[in-house]
């Protein structure tokens, strides 16, 4: 484990594993910590990064709002900085949102790219699930996030707003954008996520070499919920080559 500074934060991170990168990437409110029971199924094949983003888990708050841009300009840099080659990149919700964002901004920086419960448009999110905490939950995740934060727990509130209110109002990709993705892509999301079906279709049906998995019985908590069926998937896709479809309609088109 160590800090490095990457623009205007210094950045926690964790390193496992060797073989070809894979950079972990936790969703918002929570930090690195996430994938601590899932690393199995990674670091026998691969050398693993887990980084705590700006404002979550050991890196601390930084002066104004959060930003999907400022926190993929954060993960290039560590990308650059730290892993120093392309690497697989796995984000979950607000983690894949990131991971997108750096694919389409750095491609030569990604290998393959998962993408859990992601959105490419705010609009994605189903209506009202977007909400404030209830105080059971704010002092639960509060105690959480003091338990490693050098901000305290006391800040968590902070940043539960800042990350409400960047999820309101981004990412803004469009469709057209999605067609610049070069990496093979791999799209999860549970079948009664707070990520509309409609928008994770479009998702995958705008990059152009992707691939589609619904999680049966999940929530927008899959990782959590069924984590060997998704990170069983995930890990399947990055060691392996695509298995040729004997029907294939929308691959058709790119054979």
């Amino acid at each position: 484990m160590a800090n490095i500074q990457l623009r205007d934060v210094a950045t926690w991170y964790e390193v496992h594993g060797d073989g070809e990168s894979v950079l972990l990437l936790h969703s918002g409110f929570v930090d690195s910590r996430m994938f601590a029971p899932v690393l199995p199924f990674f670091v026998d094949n691969f050398r693993v990064y887990t980084v705590d983003r700006r404002g979550h888990g050991r890196t601390p708050d930084v002066e104004g709002p959060l930003t999907y841009e400022a926190m993929a300009d954060d993960t290039i840099a560590f990308l650059d900085k730290v892993v120093g080659e392309p690497a697989h990149l796995v984000g979950h919700s607000d983690g894949a949102n990131v991971a997108l964002l750096v694919a389409l901004k750095r491609p030569d920086l990604v290998r393959k790219l998962v993408l859990v419960s992601g959105t490419f448009h705010y609009d994605g999110n189903l209506p009202g699930t977007l909400s404030e905490f209830d105080d059971q939950t704010l002092s639960r995740m509060s105690s959480r996030h003091g338990e490693v934060s050098p901000d305290g727990g006391e800040n968590f509130p902070v940043i539960a707003r800042k990350v409400l209110d960047m999820a309101a109002t981004e990412p803004t990709l469009t469709s057209d954008d999605l067609r610049a993705v070069a990496a093979r892509t791999l799209v999860i999301v549970g079948d009664d996520d707070t990520v509309s079906l409609e928008h994770t279709i479009a998702l995958y049906r705008g990059i152009p070499d992707s691939e589609l998995a619904i999680v049966p019985g999940t929530s927008h908590l899959l990782v959590i919920e069924k984590p060997d069926a998704v990170y069983s998937l995930t890990a399947e896709f990055l060691t392996t080559q695509p298995t040729p479809t004997l029907m294939p309609i929308r691959r058709a088109t790119s054979a």
